[in-house]
Protein backbone atom coordinates (compact mmCIF):
# COMPACT_ATOMS: atom_id res chain seq x y z
CA UNK A 1 0.00 0.00 0.00
CA UNK A 2 2.82 2.55 0.73
CA UNK A 3 4.67 1.61 -2.16
CA UNK A 4 1.81 2.30 -4.50
CA UNK A 5 1.15 5.88 -2.50
CA UNK A 6 4.73 6.69 -3.29
CA UNK A 7 4.25 5.81 -6.84
CA UNK A 8 1.26 8.16 -6.87
CA UNK A 9 3.09 10.78 -5.08
CA UNK A 10 6.22 10.44 -8.14
CA UNK A 11 3.96 10.31 -10.93
CA UNK A 12 1.95 13.04 -9.29
CA UNK A 13 5.31 15.11 -9.23
CA UNK A 14 6.46 13.88 -12.60
CA UNK A 15 2.68 15.54 -14.47
CA UNK A 16 3.48 18.56 -12.26
CA UNK A 17 7.18 19.10 -13.53
CA UNK A 18 5.89 18.36 -17.25
CA UNK A 19 2.54 20.46 -17.08
CA UNK A 20 5.08 23.54 -15.29
CA UNK A 21 7.74 23.20 -18.40
CA UNK A 22 4.89 23.08 -20.84
CA UNK A 23 3.09 26.07 -19.16
CA UNK A 24 6.75 28.27 -19.46
CA UNK A 25 7.22 26.73 -23.26
CA UNK A 26 4.28 27.83 -24.37
CA UNK A 27 4.73 31.19 -22.26
CA UNK A 28 7.96 31.90 -24.16
CA UNK A 29 6.61 30.66 -27.74
CA UNK A 30 3.82 33.04 -26.90
CA UNK A 31 6.17 36.05 -26.59
CA UNK A 32 5.54 36.95 -23.30
CA UNK A 33 7.48 39.89 -21.22
CA UNK A 34 10.12 38.99 -19.63
CA UNK A 35 7.93 40.37 -16.60
CA UNK A 36 5.38 38.14 -16.93
CA UNK A 37 7.80 34.86 -17.24
CA UNK A 38 9.60 36.13 -14.09
CA UNK A 39 6.00 36.19 -12.62
CA UNK A 40 5.07 32.46 -13.43
CA UNK A 41 8.77 31.02 -12.71
CA UNK A 42 8.58 32.49 -8.94
CA UNK A 43 5.07 30.97 -8.92
CA UNK A 44 5.86 27.70 -9.58
CA UNK A 45 8.78 27.83 -7.31
CA UNK A 46 7.21 29.24 -4.39
CA UNK A 47 3.47 28.42 -4.82
CA UNK A 48 3.92 24.80 -6.07
CA UNK A 49 7.48 23.73 -4.35
CA UNK A 50 6.97 25.71 -1.26
CA UNK A 51 10.00 27.97 -1.39
CA UNK A 52 9.10 31.06 0.24
CA UNK A 53 12.76 33.18 -0.89
CA UNK A 54 14.22 33.37 -4.30
CA UNK A 55 17.00 35.81 -5.35
CA UNK A 56 17.84 35.59 -8.88
CA UNK A 57 21.22 37.52 -9.95
CA UNK A 58 21.19 37.36 -13.81
CA UNK A 59 24.14 38.45 -16.17
CA UNK A 60 24.28 39.96 -19.63
CA UNK A 61 26.90 43.14 -20.50
CA UNK A 62 25.99 43.65 -16.70
CA UNK A 63 24.93 41.64 -13.29
CA UNK A 64 21.53 42.65 -12.24
CA UNK A 65 19.15 41.42 -10.04
CA UNK A 66 16.39 40.32 -12.18
CA UNK A 67 13.83 38.87 -9.14
CA UNK A 68 13.76 39.03 -5.47
CA UNK A 69 11.03 37.22 -3.84
CA UNK A 70 11.17 37.27 0.09
CA UNK A 71 14.71 38.10 0.75
CA UNK A 72 15.27 41.56 2.06
CA UNK A 73 16.25 44.16 -0.02
CA UNK A 74 19.69 44.96 2.05
CA UNK A 75 20.64 41.64 0.91
CA UNK A 76 20.41 42.13 -2.74
CA UNK A 77 22.32 45.06 -2.13
CA UNK A 78 25.13 43.56 -0.38
CA UNK A 79 25.87 40.59 -2.72
CA UNK A 80 28.84 41.29 -5.18
CA UNK A 81 28.20 38.66 -7.72
CA UNK A 82 32.03 38.50 -9.28
CA UNK A 83 33.36 38.48 -5.53
CA UNK A 84 30.38 36.45 -3.70
CA UNK A 85 28.93 34.02 -6.27
CA UNK A 86 31.50 33.26 -9.85
CA UNK A 87 33.60 30.74 -7.30
CA UNK A 88 29.99 28.53 -7.60
CA UNK A 89 30.30 26.10 -10.33
CA UNK A 90 27.43 23.88 -8.47
CA UNK A 91 24.28 23.73 -6.75
CA UNK A 92 25.78 24.79 -3.20
CA UNK A 93 24.47 24.66 0.16
CA UNK A 94 25.61 27.58 2.00
CA UNK A 95 23.36 28.14 5.20
CA UNK A 96 25.96 28.82 7.69
CA UNK A 97 27.70 31.45 5.10
CA UNK A 98 27.91 34.84 6.99
CA UNK A 99 27.58 36.60 3.45
CA UNK A 100 24.04 34.76 2.66
CA UNK A 101 22.38 35.43 5.82
CA UNK A 102 18.65 33.31 5.21
CA UNK A 103 19.80 32.01 2.24
CA UNK A 104 20.30 27.57 2.03
CA UNK A 105 21.05 26.98 -1.38
CA UNK A 106 23.06 28.54 -4.46
CA UNK A 107 22.00 27.37 -7.78
CA UNK A 108 24.38 28.05 -10.70
CA UNK A 109 22.78 28.49 -14.43
CA UNK A 110 25.33 28.34 -16.92
CA UNK A 111 25.62 27.73 -21.08
CA UNK A 112 28.45 26.89 -22.74
CA UNK A 113 30.51 27.02 -19.66
CA UNK A 114 29.02 30.71 -19.15
CA UNK A 115 27.39 31.71 -15.74
CA UNK A 116 24.42 33.09 -17.01
CA UNK A 117 22.83 33.66 -13.51
CA UNK A 118 22.58 32.39 -9.82
CA UNK A 119 19.39 31.30 -8.32
CA UNK A 120 19.34 32.04 -4.37
CA UNK A 121 16.97 30.27 -2.13
CA UNK A 122 15.74 30.07 1.44
CA UNK A 123 12.88 27.77 3.32
CA UNK A 124 9.60 29.48 3.88
CA UNK A 125 9.38 28.15 7.16
CA UNK A 126 12.65 29.78 9.43
CA UNK A 127 11.44 27.05 12.05
CA UNK A 128 10.68 24.02 10.27
CA UNK A 129 12.85 21.22 9.44
CA UNK A 130 15.42 22.77 6.77
CA UNK A 131 15.25 22.33 2.74
CA UNK A 132 14.12 18.67 2.40
CA UNK A 133 11.34 18.94 0.87
CA UNK A 134 13.07 20.96 -2.02
CA UNK A 135 16.04 18.51 -2.32
CA UNK A 136 14.60 16.18 -4.56
CA UNK A 137 14.01 19.02 -6.27
CA UNK A 138 16.86 20.92 -7.43
CA UNK A 139 17.61 19.46 -10.91
CA UNK A 140 14.22 20.52 -11.93
CA UNK A 141 14.71 23.87 -10.86
CA UNK A 142 18.26 24.64 -12.44
CA UNK A 143 16.50 23.27 -15.68
CA UNK A 144 13.82 25.33 -15.43
CA UNK A 145 15.91 28.30 -13.99
CA UNK A 146 18.28 27.63 -16.93
CA UNK A 147 15.13 28.03 -19.51
CA UNK A 148 13.59 30.96 -18.39
CA UNK A 149 17.22 32.85 -17.99
CA UNK A 150 17.92 31.91 -21.75
CA UNK A 151 14.94 32.78 -22.43
CA UNK A 152 15.26 36.42 -20.99
CA UNK A 153 18.37 36.63 -22.21
CA UNK A 154 17.05 36.04 -25.88
CA UNK A 155 14.36 38.62 -25.27
CA UNK A 156 17.25 41.53 -24.15
CA UNK A 157 19.21 40.60 -27.68
CA UNK A 158 16.24 40.51 -29.71
CA UNK A 159 15.04 43.90 -28.30
CA UNK A 160 18.56 44.72 -29.07
CA UNK A 161 18.63 43.66 -32.19
CA UNK A 162 15.39 45.63 -32.34
CA UNK A 163 17.00 49.24 -30.92
CA UNK A 164 20.38 48.90 -33.09
CA UNK A 165 18.45 48.23 -36.21
CA UNK A 166 16.21 51.44 -35.38
CA UNK A 167 19.68 52.94 -34.64
CA UNK A 168 21.03 51.80 -38.20
CA UNK A 169 18.05 53.53 -39.87
CA UNK A 170 18.02 56.57 -37.71
CA UNK A 171 21.80 57.00 -38.47
CA UNK A 172 20.99 56.26 -42.65
CA UNK A 173 18.47 58.96 -42.10
CA UNK A 174 21.21 61.44 -40.33
CA UNK A 175 23.75 60.46 -42.66
CA UNK A 176 21.46 61.47 -46.35
CA UNK A 177 20.96 64.37 -44.30
CA UNK A 178 24.65 65.08 -43.44
CA UNK A 179 25.43 65.05 -47.43
CA UNK A 180 22.80 67.05 -47.94
CA UNK A 181 24.33 69.49 -46.23
CA UNK A 182 27.42 69.36 -47.97
CA UNK A 183 27.70 70.88 -51.50
CA UNK A 184 28.42 68.76 -54.76
CA UNK A 185 31.76 70.50 -56.24
CA UNK A 186 29.69 70.65 -58.99
CA UNK A 187 26.96 73.25 -57.31
CA UNK A 188 29.51 75.63 -56.02
CA UNK A 189 30.07 79.07 -57.59
CA UNK A 190 33.22 79.42 -59.70
CA UNK A 191 33.95 81.78 -62.38
CA UNK A 192 36.85 82.93 -64.07
CA UNK A 193 38.04 84.72 -60.97
CA UNK A 194 37.31 82.06 -58.60
CA UNK A 195 37.31 78.19 -57.95
CA UNK A 196 36.16 76.47 -55.41
CA UNK A 197 36.29 72.73 -54.89
CA UNK A 198 35.88 70.76 -51.45
CA UNK A 199 36.88 66.96 -50.30
CA UNK A 200 34.59 65.16 -47.65
CA UNK A 201 35.08 62.09 -45.37
CA UNK A 202 33.40 61.45 -42.56
CA UNK A 203 34.94 58.90 -39.83
CA UNK A 204 31.64 57.74 -38.84
CA UNK A 205 28.21 57.21 -40.95
CA UNK A 206 27.06 60.59 -39.28
CA UNK A 207 29.86 63.05 -39.42
CA UNK A 208 29.92 66.80 -37.34
CA UNK A 209 31.73 68.83 -40.28
CA UNK A 210 30.46 71.28 -42.59
CA UNK A 211 31.72 73.51 -45.40
CA UNK A 212 29.59 75.56 -47.62
CA UNK A 213 30.17 78.30 -50.54
CA UNK A 214 27.42 80.87 -51.18
CA UNK A 215 27.11 83.46 -54.28
CA UNK A 216 26.59 86.25 -52.08
CA UNK A 217 26.00 88.91 -55.73
CA UNK A 218 27.65 89.28 -58.64
CA UNK A 219 30.99 89.89 -57.26
CA UNK A 220 30.92 88.64 -53.68
CA UNK A 221 31.24 85.31 -52.82
CA UNK A 222 30.93 83.88 -48.89
CA UNK A 223 32.71 80.48 -47.92
CA UNK A 224 33.13 78.58 -44.26
CA UNK A 225 33.81 76.04 -42.74
CA UNK A 226 32.25 74.58 -39.45
CA UNK A 227 33.03 71.04 -36.96
CA UNK A 228 30.02 70.67 -34.57
CA UNK A 229 31.52 69.22 -31.07
CA UNK A 230 30.44 65.67 -30.88
CA UNK A 231 28.91 62.59 -33.90
CA UNK A 232 25.67 61.60 -34.06
CA UNK A 233 22.41 62.37 -35.21
CA UNK A 234 22.38 65.63 -32.51
CA UNK A 235 25.26 66.46 -34.41
CA UNK A 236 23.72 66.47 -38.12
CA UNK A 237 20.62 68.27 -36.65
CA UNK A 238 22.22 71.14 -34.52
CA UNK A 239 24.34 71.40 -37.78
CA UNK A 240 21.27 71.32 -40.42
CA UNK A 241 19.96 74.39 -38.22
CA UNK A 242 23.18 75.94 -38.13
CA UNK A 243 23.66 75.76 -42.14
CA UNK A 244 19.82 76.85 -42.32
CA UNK A 245 20.56 79.60 -40.37
CA UNK A 246 23.84 80.78 -42.13
CA UNK A 247 22.30 81.01 -45.45
CA UNK A 248 19.76 82.62 -44.23
CA UNK A 249 21.76 85.16 -42.33
CA UNK A 250 24.85 85.74 -44.80
CA UNK A 251 24.35 87.96 -47.02
CA UNK A 252 26.78 90.25 -49.14
CA UNK A 253 26.53 93.28 -46.99
CA UNK A 254 25.93 91.84 -43.15
CA UNK A 255 28.46 92.51 -40.91
CA UNK A 256 30.13 89.34 -40.43
CA UNK A 257 30.60 90.55 -36.55
CA UNK A 258 27.00 90.60 -36.21
CA UNK A 259 26.40 87.67 -38.54
CA UNK A 260 28.58 85.52 -35.34
CA UNK A 261 26.58 87.15 -32.47
CA UNK A 262 23.38 85.61 -34.63
CA UNK A 263 24.66 82.10 -35.41
CA UNK A 264 25.67 82.29 -31.68
CA UNK A 265 22.19 82.89 -30.68
CA UNK A 266 21.10 79.98 -33.10
CA UNK A 267 23.20 77.31 -31.56
CA UNK A 268 22.39 77.75 -27.82
CA UNK A 269 19.00 78.38 -28.35
CA UNK A 270 19.58 74.72 -30.77
CA UNK A 271 22.06 72.83 -28.42
CA UNK A 272 20.80 74.30 -25.00
CA UNK A 273 24.90 74.69 -23.78
CA UNK A 274 25.58 70.94 -24.36
CA UNK A 275 27.30 71.20 -28.38
CA UNK A 276 29.38 74.23 -29.70
CA UNK A 277 30.50 75.03 -32.98
CA UNK A 278 34.02 76.15 -34.38
CA UNK A 279 33.55 78.44 -37.56
CA UNK A 280 35.76 80.22 -40.21
CA UNK A 281 33.56 82.61 -42.24
CA UNK A 282 34.84 84.58 -45.45
CA UNK A 283 33.48 86.92 -47.82
CA UNK A 284 35.40 87.43 -50.85
CA UNK A 285 35.16 90.56 -53.34
CA UNK A 286 36.59 89.90 -56.98
CA UNK A 287 36.46 93.12 -57.88
CA UNK A 288 38.41 94.62 -55.38
CA UNK A 289 40.53 91.51 -54.25
CA UNK A 290 39.74 91.96 -50.33
CA UNK A 291 38.62 89.05 -47.80
CA UNK A 292 37.13 89.40 -44.86
CA UNK A 293 36.63 86.93 -42.29
CA UNK A 294 36.12 85.81 -38.57
CA UNK A 295 37.60 82.78 -37.66
CA UNK A 296 35.51 81.52 -34.25
CA UNK A 297 37.83 79.05 -32.90
CA UNK A 298 38.56 76.68 -35.39
CA UNK A 299 41.37 75.99 -37.19
CA UNK A 300 43.69 78.71 -39.43
CA UNK A 301 42.90 78.13 -43.17
CA UNK A 302 46.46 78.61 -44.82
CA UNK A 303 46.29 81.43 -47.06
CA UNK A 304 49.48 81.43 -50.24
CA UNK A 305 50.50 83.78 -52.66
CA UNK A 306 51.88 81.39 -55.79
CA UNK A 307 53.86 85.16 -57.09
CA UNK A 308 55.15 86.38 -54.07
CA UNK A 309 55.27 83.12 -51.85
CA UNK A 310 53.82 84.90 -49.21
CA UNK A 311 51.93 82.51 -46.59
CA UNK A 312 49.46 83.33 -44.24
CA UNK A 313 47.58 81.70 -41.15
CA UNK A 314 44.11 83.04 -40.75
CA UNK A 315 44.04 83.18 -37.19
CA UNK A 316 41.49 82.76 -34.58
CA UNK A 317 39.80 85.96 -34.07
CA UNK A 318 36.57 84.85 -30.79
CA UNK A 319 35.53 81.77 -29.23
CA UNK A 320 33.43 78.74 -31.15
CA UNK A 321 29.54 79.64 -31.62
CA UNK A 322 27.49 78.30 -28.60
CA UNK A 323 30.52 78.57 -26.36
CA UNK A 324 29.26 81.74 -24.34
CA UNK A 325 25.52 83.17 -23.81
CA UNK A 326 26.74 85.95 -26.12
CA UNK A 327 30.31 86.31 -28.22
CA UNK A 328 32.13 89.31 -27.07
CA UNK A 329 32.48 91.96 -29.79
CA UNK A 330 35.04 90.87 -32.39
CA UNK A 331 36.97 92.98 -35.06
CA UNK A 332 36.14 91.36 -38.67
CA UNK A 333 39.91 90.94 -40.03
CA UNK A 334 40.68 91.82 -43.38
CA UNK A 335 43.23 91.12 -46.65
CA UNK A 336 43.73 91.97 -49.79
CA UNK A 337 44.71 89.68 -52.10
CA UNK A 338 46.64 91.09 -54.62
CA UNK A 339 48.29 88.01 -56.84
CA UNK A 340 46.61 84.96 -57.61
CA UNK A 341 46.38 82.91 -54.16
CA UNK A 342 45.16 80.00 -52.93
CA UNK A 343 42.84 78.77 -49.36
CA UNK A 344 42.90 75.83 -47.85
CA UNK A 345 40.35 75.47 -44.80
CA UNK A 346 40.24 72.25 -43.47
CA UNK A 347 38.72 70.33 -40.09
CA UNK A 348 41.12 68.85 -37.37
CA UNK A 349 40.20 64.96 -38.65
CA UNK A 350 43.53 66.31 -40.81
CA UNK A 351 45.43 68.49 -38.86
CA UNK A 352 45.40 66.26 -35.95
CA UNK A 353 46.84 62.94 -37.96
CA UNK A 354 50.39 61.96 -36.51
CA UNK A 355 53.34 62.99 -38.84
CA UNK A 356 56.44 60.50 -39.14
CA UNK A 357 57.73 62.01 -36.07
CA UNK A 358 54.09 60.99 -34.18
CA UNK A 359 53.53 64.62 -33.74
CA UNK A 360 49.98 66.26 -35.47
CA UNK A 361 51.03 67.69 -38.96
CA UNK A 362 49.10 70.90 -38.11
CA UNK A 363 49.20 72.80 -41.81
CA UNK A 364 52.56 70.93 -42.86
CA UNK A 365 51.00 69.07 -45.50
CA UNK A 366 49.16 71.79 -46.64
CA UNK A 367 52.14 74.37 -47.31
CA UNK A 368 53.61 71.36 -48.59
CA UNK A 369 51.79 70.26 -51.20
CA UNK A 370 49.99 73.99 -52.07
CA UNK A 371 53.52 75.91 -52.49
CA UNK A 372 53.29 76.31 -56.59
CA UNK A 373 51.60 77.80 -59.71
CA UNK A 374 49.10 74.63 -59.60
CA UNK A 375 45.80 74.82 -58.68
CA UNK A 376 44.48 74.26 -55.61
CA UNK A 377 42.26 71.01 -56.38
CA UNK A 378 44.97 69.27 -57.89
CA UNK A 379 47.12 70.10 -54.67
CA UNK A 380 45.05 68.60 -52.81
CA UNK A 381 44.40 65.86 -54.49
CA UNK A 382 48.06 65.02 -54.46
CA UNK A 383 47.99 65.42 -50.40
CA UNK A 384 45.29 62.99 -49.62
CA UNK A 385 46.99 60.33 -51.79
CA UNK A 386 49.99 60.84 -50.05
CA UNK A 387 48.35 60.52 -46.91
CA UNK A 388 46.28 57.47 -48.07
CA UNK A 389 43.30 59.65 -46.88
CA UNK A 390 40.48 57.98 -46.79
CA UNK A 391 41.39 54.24 -47.23
CA UNK A 392 45.04 53.98 -46.48
CA UNK A 393 45.57 55.73 -43.78
CA UNK A 394 45.40 53.81 -40.20
CA UNK A 395 45.44 57.10 -37.74
CA UNK A 396 42.38 58.42 -39.08
CA UNK A 397 39.90 58.80 -35.93
CA UNK A 398 37.91 62.05 -37.11
CA UNK A 399 35.79 63.26 -40.32
CA UNK A 400 38.29 65.22 -42.98
CA UNK A 401 36.73 67.98 -44.54
CA UNK A 402 38.36 70.71 -46.92
CA UNK A 403 37.63 73.02 -48.81
CA UNK A 404 40.50 74.86 -51.27
CA UNK A 405 39.55 78.02 -53.05
CA UNK A 406 41.75 79.67 -56.33
CA UNK A 407 41.47 83.57 -55.97
CA UNK A 408 42.47 84.02 -59.40
CA UNK A 409 44.18 87.86 -60.11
Amino acid sequence: MAVKKASKERLKISRFKLNALLDITISINANLPTGQLLSKYESILRNNLGIGKILVFKGSEKWECILNGGFPAKLEKSIDVGEHLLKFTDIAFVTDDPWFKGVDIIIPVYNNNVPLAYVLIGDIEEEGEGMSPVLKHLNFIQTISSIIIVAIENIRLFNESLRQEALKKELELAARMQKMLIPDNSRMPGNKKLAVNGFYFPHYEVGGDYYDCITLSETKTGFCIADVSGKGISAAILMSYFQASLRALFTFDADLSELIGKLNTVVNETAGGERFITLFVARYDQETGVLEYINAAHNPPVCYDTITGELIHLQTLCVGIGMLDKIPPVVTEKIRIKNYSKIVCYTDGLSDLPGENGREIGTKEIIRFIKNPDHAEKNILKMLKHLGIPDNNPHLFDDVSIIAIDLFR
